[in-house]
């Protein structure tokens, strides 16, 4: 059962927004609440917009303070700092510090405005304009909101007043001069935090992310995922027509909505409307039973009445039967139960099809009787299904398809493969390599232009990273096999190479589809696009459904900056245990050299590694309620790179084997620190917070190579067994997977988000197209007006030589795409409008942009009719 209370961590977690129940008025008491609780947030690293600040100052104060608690406890639960940081103020709002609070909210604001002076408006939430703070409220306003709704006026004394248009306050000064807090302005730098404007939720926020959950393309990370089981929970299944999707691309999504609606005859004819194969039939049986639609594992299947099963059954029957059957082979265990329930054989006569995939699956024995008669006489119409003996086989697609190319028929193969474009494109290298031709063979570039229209993204995106490494050899293969943990096992890649002739031509088309389809589709066009070219270093994301839920969504494989010298990278891990079972977690680091040898550990059984080069804040065996328990390594990586350590592998060990998902509350994740700050969580630091979940025991987050001070970004547990566990015992272990990992990363052998975002710019965009990270200015693109589209793309994405350098856009009033790792963009002009990708928040979160994920971004690659 779902509670108001999560949908408002939902909502503050995914659009900054805030619920707030109407109030009778503002009051003395409630004004002087609102300051302290803007002191508690701002200590955190957020604000209150004007309308938000206006909606709690009308609230009661016995409601205020219920909503800012709960809003201060969403905040640090966001953050993972609920566990360890007691309130600024502990006795909110009842003993109100009402000076202590303002200098606090004062001294915060100034601070960060000196260090990052692009924050936002607490009026309009943008940072296209010069953003100050009024003194003496400290209230953030640009110069346009100033300058239009200013209130100068005269009173009796002629003095000269002004009134905030965040707190609505009057002040009094001596002369006509711009109130402005004093924050040493002109000596901030850019390098400073940017505090999250906080807005009043709308009604309409929880129908929005539902409706953009379920039209994701690509597959939803553990709290997508979370997230999508929430809002459906808020959702009424009765009115399932009025928020339901014309269609919801991803099966496991499509089962969470439609398993409510089974049992509802008022809106069961949606499931007919919307399950288009046997699995999502399957998927939605076992959502309805309590499971997970991912059918790793099955719950006991609920009963059915008899309505529901005439009207599934008339459904399969709907379906092709090779398609039918093959699909229940897939997950056989599970359709043999939901046999049981079906009961397709009390039906035969009507739908004889189904009966006949159900004989297959189960390998029902022919008899003398009506039964086998109606098999017989279905299995006729169908050339996959040969009878053997007193038992009807089916011969699949899937094994024709080995077949031929087991005897080397690319013909044949190519042929087959057409008809499903999602396998030609996971087979297309073996096909390639099966040819032996030196130019891409006829009867597979046939194959390719009859199915790139069809294929989806998934399937495009991944024969083309492979495409980019296969004339390369000698690199390991790391499979990521299907889990509720990612899981990697590798083995060495002795296929031979394709000729870069056969494998550039490959790839030149599939990119060529990708620019098609992205012009093609109805949606946004852009003026001006601006991109990163550090998204080079993000591949598309990939097995997300088993990746950890994280602060920062970066994908698998990624590798990313760690912090400078003057830092100190400080891991961190903290859990909590459940009632009656000790659970003792250990943070430890492996290190290695060049050759990946062991050199050395940092762990309880080792406190310090080189003189303080790695340093343990101590062993913690228990974590009990309320508060847990967290320990700290802290690691200066240049000192440790000086005493010969290249690699550097973190990892999160259950010593006495419980596994995380037994856990209540468990994460970990690393903050950079000035070296010598003292062991304590501060949010405000936090580069990466993970939890840890599943049914594992050593979870290692990345692997950091000092000699390029950068981090792969790893998110794998390795198997154990036994107890009493710690890194000396598994250092081997973790050696042969860190080095298979790099080596499957470093050669980027799979599409990027530099990829992406070159395809979009260069398909829709009509304007200019700039890129950062080639040196201290902007890279600036346009295309000719005869210039393929694709061939546009390939100048942006290979860095040829620019057509015009720039050191800021001009986004001001203007459509723009933004595409960034980091959300700094400094912009002249009016404000724009357009879609956003950050990784990492920054200034351009407040502006009016679309957000949209790395997700999105594929999904975008959509076919097009």
């Amino acid at each position: 059962m779902t509670t108001t209370d999560d949908l408002a961590g939902l909502l503050l977690r995914r659009r900054q927004s805030v619920c707030v129940p109407s109030g009778a008025g503002r009051s003395a008491e409630t004004d002087a609440a609102v300051v302290v609780l803007e002191a508690e947030l701002a200590d955190r690293g957020h604000l209150l917009t004007a309308p938000l600040r206006r909606a709690l100052t009308a609230l009661s104060v016995g409601d205020l303070a219920e909503a800012g608690r709960r809003l201060i406890a969403d905040v640090d639960a966001l953050m993972g700092s609920d566990r360890r940081h007691a309130p600024l103020f502990a006795r909110f709002p009842e003993e109100v510090p009402y000076q202590h609070a303002y200098d606090r909210f004062t001294s915060v604001v100034a601070a960060h405005l000196a260090a990052q002076p692009h924050q936002p408006c607490m009026n309009c939430a943008g940072t296209q304009a010069r953003v100050r703070a009024l003194m003496p409220c400290a209230h953030l306003l640009c110069d346009d909101c100033h300058r239009k709704e200013k209130d100068w006026g005269c009173c009796d004394d002629c003095c000269v007043w002004y009134a905030c248009q965040i707190c609505e306050r009057r002040y009094e000064t001596d002369g006509p001069l711009d109130p402005w807090l004093d924050t040493g302005a002109g000596l901030g730098g850019d390098g400073g935090e940017v505090l999250r404007a906080l807005r009043l939720a709308a009604p309409g926020d929880a129908a929005a992310e539902l409706a953009a959950l379920l039209a994701r393309r690509t597959p939803l990370n553990p709290q997508d995922h979370d997230d999508l089981v929430l809002l459906l929970g808020h959702a009424d299944p009765a009115r399932a027509a009025d928020w339901l999707p014309e269609s919801i691309p991803l099966r496991e999504s499509k089962a969470l909505a439609l398993a409510p609606l089974l049992d509802l005859p008022e809106v069961r004819s949606l499931v007919g409307t919307h399950a288009d194969t046997a699995t999502d039939v399957l998927r939605i049986l076992v959502v309805r039973s309590g499971g997970d639609p991912d059918l790793l594992e099955l719950p006991r299947l609920r009963g059915l009445s008899r309505p529901v099963r005439r009207e599934l059954l008339a459904l399969l029957d709907g379906f092709g039967f090779l398609r039918l059957a093959e699909d229940m082979a897939r997950h056989p265990r599970a359709w043999k139960r939901a046999g049981e329930l079906l009961h397709p054989f009390e039906a035969a006569g009507r739908h004889a099809r189904v009966a006949l995939a159900f004989a297959v699956l189960r390998g029902t024995r022919l008899e003398d009787s009506a039964l086998g008669e109606v098999l017989l006489t279905e299995a006729a119409r169908h050339d996959s299904v040969r009878l053997v003996g007193d038992r009807l086989r089916l011969v699949t697609w899937q094994s024709r398809v080995e077949e031929a190319l087991g005897r080397w028929d690319v013909t044949a193969a190519a042929g087959l493969l057409s008809e499903r474009p999602g396998e030609l494109l996971r087979r297309l290298d073996l096909l390639l390599a099966r040819s032996g031709a030196a130019t891409l063979p006829e009867p597979v570039g046939e194959a390719l232009a009859h199915a790139l229209p069809r294929t989806a993204p998934g399937p495009l995106l991944g024969a083309y990273g492979q495409l980019k490494i296969r004339t390369a050899p000698g690199h390991r293969r790391v499979f990521f096999p299907r889990g509720r943990v990612t899981k990697a096992f590798a083995v060495g890649d002795h296929r031979p190479p394709l000729p870069s002739r056969v494998a550039g031509r490959a790839g030149e088309l599939i990119e060529a589809e990708a620019v098609r389809r992205l012009a093609a589709r109805e949606g946004e066009r852009y003026d001006v696009a601006v991109l990163d070219a550090s998204l080079d270093d993000l591949p598309v994301p990939f097995a997300e459904r088993a990746s950890a839920a994280s602060l920062v969504a970066v994908p698998r494989g990624s590798s990313l900056p760690m912090p400078t010298d003057s830092e100190r990278v400080r891991l961190f891990l903290h859990w909590l245990q459940p009632k009656g079972t000790r659970v003792d977690l250990d943070l430890s680091v492996v290190l290695y050299d060049d050759l990946w040898r062991f050199v050395g550990l940092c762990d309880y059984t080792h406190l310090e590694y080189a003189r303080g080069a790695a340093r343990h804040s101590g062993d913690l065996t228990s974590a009990p309620a309320p508060h847990g328990a967290t320990e700290y390594l802290d690691l200066d990586l240049p000192w440790l790179a000086n005493t010969g350590v290249r690699f550097v592998v973190p990892a999160v060990l259950s010593y006495n084997d419980v596994p995380f998902d037994e856990l209540p509350d468990a994460f970990a994740g690393f903050m950079a620190v000035e070296a010598g700050a003292r062991a304590v969580y501060d949010p405000r630091s936090v580069r990466q917070r993970f939890d840890l979940a599943g049914d594992a025991k050593l979870r290692v987050p990345m692997i950091v190579d000092l000699r390029t001070r950068r981090a792969w970004w790893a998110d794998v547990t390795l198997a154990t067994t036994g107890t009493d566990h710690d890194v000396w015992r598994h250092r081997e272990q973790i050696r042969r997977m860190g080095n298979d990992l790099l080596d499957t990363f470093e050669p980027r052998g799979r599409a990027t988000l530099w990829d992406l975002a070159c395809w979009t710019a260069a398909a829709r965009t009509d304007g200019d197209v700039y890129v950062r990270g080639r040196g201290h200015v902007l890279w600036g693109y346009r295309r000719a007006a005869d210039e393929p589209r694709a061939d546009f793309a390939l100048r942006i994405r290979e860095g040829w030589e620019p057509d015009a350098l720039c050191a800021e856009p001009d986004l001001g009033g203007r459509r723009a795409l933004l595409a960034l790792l980091h959300g700094e963009l400094a912009a002249t002009g009016e404000a724009a409008s357009g879609t956003l990708y950050r990784l990492y928040p920054g200034p351009a979160d407040a502006a009016p942009l679309e957000r949209i994920t790395a997700g999105d971004l594929a999904a975008w690659l959509a076919p097009v009719a």
